[in-house]
């Protein structure tokens, strides 16, 4: 997915500097006897990359259709039957469309008469997605699949879909016309399995409240920088993860979202939450990823930090996520500051 905020370019960046740290701190257990924790995880980058190097891994998000992607990526492993995975994604390309909740609210034609004509997805691939959808809930309740399945299946809808959405890559709005990608036909692609050492865990749940019940080694936070809530530009994946038939509202069909706003965003409530988040935290290695545009200032980050224990700064030049590329932009790339705190 083109998500806001991905790290996956700088997946080495902070793997780098995550070994540097510990083996300046004289840190000699293997990666298999640490508990490495993401609890801002997005879809699963960096939690799925630490996963494969053998850490147990501990993923929060507070977006649902995040929990899914990466609970699938995380608890996953050799709890799935590989073959009946294909055998069932196969299944589920053959089903014909249906006019679900999508196609009525999120495509042209199922909204005519409406006050608003979406255009989130064309006929076929809003039919297509609603049929899937309703499959997978269904041979779920009926135990003809496992959670395990469950998970994998939804977790690969939302990835897939997204790959047909008529949008400039997030959801706070649609294009007037279809563009080229939105055009084609669907098919469900599996999300890969990823193998790794030790149990892990992942969580639906907020951070200030997780912070709370969960302890490790390392934390990695990566929050959102500014204002944009996920939960607005991703409001359409979130509805077809939950499948809940919601009261939308207005030219682009929102969800209610008020429990899911995030705090990180609110520029006279982040630094009290952040500062909070530090002191709670039951992690020896605490990693935050931020840019020099975002809501606090690195002098502030750097305060919060201090008071417990040892901080670095390090720091990489990444290109700017862009919705679309025909608006103007302040510039191409940012500095992604990795803070680094070894706490007390």
């Amino acid at each position: 997915m083109n998500y806001i905020g991905s790290k996956y370019s700088l997946i080495d960046f902070l793997k780098s500097s995550v070994a540097k740290t510990l083996e300046s701190n004289g840190e000699t257990r293997a990666p298999n006897e640490m508990i490495f924790a993401d609890l801002m995880a997005g879809t699963g980058v960096v939690s799925e990359s630490f996963k494969q190097d053998g850490y147990s891994v501990i993923a929060n998000d507070i977006q649902y259709y995040s929990y899914v992607i990466t609970k699938h990526l995380i608890e996953n492993d050799d709890n799935l039957d590989e073959n009946r995975c294909i055998q069932l994604i196969d299944e589920l390309n053959n089903l014909e469309g249906v006019e679900g909740f999508v196609y009525k609210n999120y495509c042209f034609e199922g909204t005519e008469g409406q006050e608003f004509r979406r255009m989130y997805f064309t006929e076929y691939n809003a039919k297509k997605c609603d049929a899937i959808r309703i499959a997978i809930e269904e041979k779920y309740k009926a135990n003809l699949i496992s959670e395990n399945e469950y998970f994998f299946l939804l977790g690969s809808l939302i990835n897939s879909i997204d790959k047909y959405a008529n949008t400039a890559s997030v959801y706070g709005a649609y294009l007037k016309k279809f563009k080229k990608s939105a055009l084609k036909e669907m098919k469900l692609e599996p999300l890969p399995i990823v193998h790794g050492q030790v149990e892990c865990k992942v969580y639906n749940e907020d951070i200030s409240e997780l912070i709370m019940q969960v302890s490790g080694d390392i934390l990695y936070l990566d929050p959102p920088y500014n204002a944009r809530q996920y939960c607005t530009n991703y409001h359409l994946l979130e509805t077809i993860a939950r499948y809940d038939n919601p009261v939308i509202h207005g030219k682009t069909g929102l969800r209610e979202y008020a429990e899911q706003k995030s705090v990180f965003c609110i520029k006279n409530k982040v630094e009290e939450t952040f500062a909070e988040l530090i002191k709670n935290a039951k992690f020896k290695y605490i990693f935050l990823s931020y840019n020099n545009e975002g809501l606090m200032s690195c002098d502030t980050i750097e305060r919060i930090m201090n008071k417990y224990g040892k901080y670095k700064l390090l720091f990489q030049d990444h290109r700017r996520f862009k919705a679309d590329n025909a608006r103007e932009s302040k510039a191409d790339m940012t500095v992604e500051y990795l803070h680094c705190l070894i706490k007390r």
